[in-house]
């Protein structure tokens, strides 16, 4: 073979590689590229705050298994009210899914209406918020009746997470109802355990409560007349969301618009809930077994 016929197969030769080379090396970039897609779009990650409240716990269970379904990546962190709102304001929180208007969270929408986004949708339309007694005591109808009562309850009324809106109001309703009452901080858990342990025992006890709650189905108890009006009418639950989390999040913003529930759908959830060996499997039954309201939701 001449020489100049060497050279041309050399140079062919290396042409090739060369070819070969950057063929392989597009081929691995463009996977590389796609593999951090995907990691991208599955790494999406957000920040639930949740109460120990029972109707909360469901429906930040619930929803934790809705989106981590659609592929996010979901944290729960419990937190109480104030400290909820003012992690929104900061941007270390994404949503908080349970505000009451226009009552019993009035004073954080007014802290905060300029800096948390507070949605128009509402989830749950009929709440309702005030002191309740167990229903055996038929002469406590009224927040009016209590003063006349006062030492039947020892002038308590058992409450629960300080600084939740519906444990201002209570202060309120004991200020303009002239109350000779003290109010007694706590928790959900041990508000409950108070009520359970009197009704057991048929002893007297007011605490405020709210519905939908699983007490309601658990426990024999009336809500208390408000003629005052202090803890309001029908009250509305609404959902929360730090500055910029629809432009972050556009679907999900969406399917917390589209959500909404009524007092069975939310009273079997916090069932399931409070059934099950952990909330979160408790609302994936749930869901399995009401997933075209959920379809619903999240179109």
């Amino acid at each position: 073979m001449s020489k100049w016929k060497k050279e041309l197969n050399l140079i062919l030769v290396l042409l090739l590689v060369a070819v070969l080379t950057a063929c392989g090396s597009t081929s691995e970039t463009t996977s590389s590229e796609q593999a951090g897609a995907e990691t991208e779009v599955s790494s999406q990650e957000l920040t639930i705050g949740q109460i120990n409240w029972a109707e909360n716990i469901a429906v930040t269970n619930m929803w934790k298994a809705i989106l981590e379904d659609k592929g996010y990546n979901v944290k729960l962190t419990v937190l109480d009210m104030g400290v909820m709102m003012k992690s929104l304001e900061t941007g270390n929180l994404d949503a908080n899914l349970e505000v009451w208007l226009p009552v019993q969270d009035a004073n954080y929408l007014e802290e905060y209406q300029d800096t948390v986004n507070f949605s128009e949708s509402t989830w749950f339309d009929n709440a309702k918020v005030g002191l309740v007694v167990p229903t055996y005591l038929t002469d406590v109808n009224s927040v009016e009746d209590l003063n006349i009562h006062k030492e039947l309850f020892n002038k308590a009324i058992v409450g629960f997470d300080p600084g939740a809106g519906t444990m201002e109001v209570t202060e309120q309703l004991i200020e303009d109802y002239n109350l000779e009452f003290e109010l007694l901080p706590s928790s959900e858990p041990a508000m409950l355990s108070s009520i359970e342990k009197a009704i057991e025992n048929e002893e007297p006890i007011v605490a405020p409560l709210w519905s939908p709650h699983s007490a309601f189905s658990q426990f024999e108890l009336k809500f208390l007349e408000d003629p005052q009006n202090t803890f309001g009418g029908v009250e509305k639950i609404h959902h929360a969301t730090r500055h910029g989390f629809k432009e972050d999040y556009p679907e999900v913003s969406e399917w917390f618009n589209n959500w909404k529930m009524d007092d069975q759908q939310i009273g079997e959830l916090i069932n399931y809930v409070e059934s099950a060996e952990d909330p979160l499997s408790g609302a994936k039954k749930w869901i399995e077994e009401n997933q075209e309201l959920v379809d619903q939701w999240v179109k």
